[in-house]
Parts: C-alpha cells; structure tokens; sequence
C-alpha cells in the first residue's frame, strides 16, 4: 500500500506530528478507508528516513483518538467510522481543489486561502 506522506526534516514541525497530522487529513478525506491497513512502522519509517520511534508516536497519536487501532496480526488499520462526514462536503472540498489546481494555485496558496476564510469566520 502507498501511502502519500512527505517529512520535511528541516522544518519547524516534528517529523512525527507531520506524519500524524498528514495521516489523519488523508483518513478526514477518506482517502484511507475504514479497514485500510497502513505501512508497518518499520516500513514507512524507512520509507520516510525517520527513526521507527518517530512512526510509532504518530500511530499512537492517531490511536489514540480513534483514528486508527493498532492489533499484534493485523498491524495498524484505520478504525470503523474514521473519516465519516458529510459526502456532500467531501465532494465540495474535491472541487474546490480541482478548481485550484485548474487556477494554477500552489497547495500553500490554496491553505492559505482556506485559513483565511476560517479565520474570517465565513458562513
């Protein structure tokens, strides 16, 4: 399984709270379906050039709000009702970033736009 995460090693932000927090936004969109199996933390640490310590605590991270749940066997699998939301959202969201991509505007470009209208509180 290919899982799209990227570490910026020289960033401000802990490699494991990226992992996390890139984990949880593709699980939110659904791309990582309930029962998806994720990389083992051996696998996606060597992946990524990151110690196995750094996978594990954003597993557990992600365990421990439900996210995902982790199993001797079965390794680490994102949980029964993770992501679920409004389809009617998800599929406005999808548009919105075809459109951007369409505009030509960079994923900054297009985040920076989406917390500005978070941070004006739009309606």
């Amino acid at each position: 399984m290919s899982v799209r995460v990227r570490v910026d090693l020289g960033g401000g932000v802990p490699p494991y709270e990226q992992i996390r927090a890139q984990l949880a936004s593709l699980i939110a969109a659904g791309a990582l379906a309930p029962g998806t199996r994720l990389p083992t933390v051996r696998d996606l640490a060597a992946d990524l050039g990151v110690a196995v310590g750094t996978v594990t605590r954003a597993y557990r991270e992600l365990e421990a709000v439900g996210a995902v749940h982790s199993r001797r066997r079965t390794g680490t699998v994102v949980a029964e009702g993770a992501g679920r939301g409004d389809d009617g959202l998800h599929e406005a969201i999808q548009r919105v970033v075809v459109r951007a991509r369409t505009l030509g505007l960079s994923d900054e470009e297009l985040l920076g736009l989406v917390r500005g209208a978070l941070l004006s509180g739009a309606q």
